[in-house]
C-alpha cells in the first residue's frame, strides 16, 4: 500500500515539476517579452530572467527528489517553503496592484494551493515508509 502511495506522489511531483521546468526555461529564454504587453526594459528584463532562472533550478531541484521521494524530506520541504513565499508575494502584489493574468492566478494556486499539498503528503509518505516493516 505504501508504495502505491509513494508512486503516486512520485508522478504528481514529476507533473507540477513541469510547470517551473517548462516557463523557467522559457522566461530564461525568452525574457520578460514573453508576457503579453510587457516591454523589454533591460532592468526588468534581466530581473525577470534571474528569477526564471532561480524558478528553472528550483524546478530541477524538485525533480531531483522524484527518485527517492520519502527520504527527500528536508530537500522537499525547503523546496516547498520557497515556492510558498514567492506565493505570498504574488498575492500582495494581487492585494496591492490588482488581479494578474490567468496565467498567473494558475501560479498562485500551484505556490499557495498544491505545492503546500505535496509537502504534507510527502512528509506522510516519509512518515509511513520509516514505519513501515523493512
Amino acid at each position: 500500500m505504501i508504495e502505491t502511495e509513494r508512486r503516486a506522489l512520485q508522478c504528481a511531483v514529476a507533473l507540477a515539476c513541469t510547470v517551473p521546468l517548462a516557463m523557467g526555461g522559457l522566461s530564461v529564454l525568452h525574457g520578460v517579452t514573453i508576457l503579453k504587453g510587457a516591454s523589454p526594459a533591460a532592468d526588468l528584463d534581466s530581473h525577470f530572467r534571474y528569477l526564471s532562472g532561480i524558478f528553472l533550478a528550483v524546478g530541477i531541484a524538485f525533480a531531483s527528489c522524484v527518485p527517492q521521494i520519502e527520504r527527500k524530506g528536508a530537500r522537499f520541504q525547503l523546496l516547498g517553503w520557497l515556492i510558498v513565499a514567492g506565493g505570498l508575494a504574488r498575492l500582495m502584489s494581487w492585494i496591492s496592484i490588482g488581479a494578474p493574468s490567468a496565467g498567473h492566478r494558475f501560479g498562485l494556486v500551484m505556490e499557495l494551493g498544491v505545492v503546500p499539498l505535496l509537502m504534507l503528503w510527502q512528509a506522510r509518505v516519509a512518515r509511513r515508509s520509516s514505519a513501515a516493516p523493512k
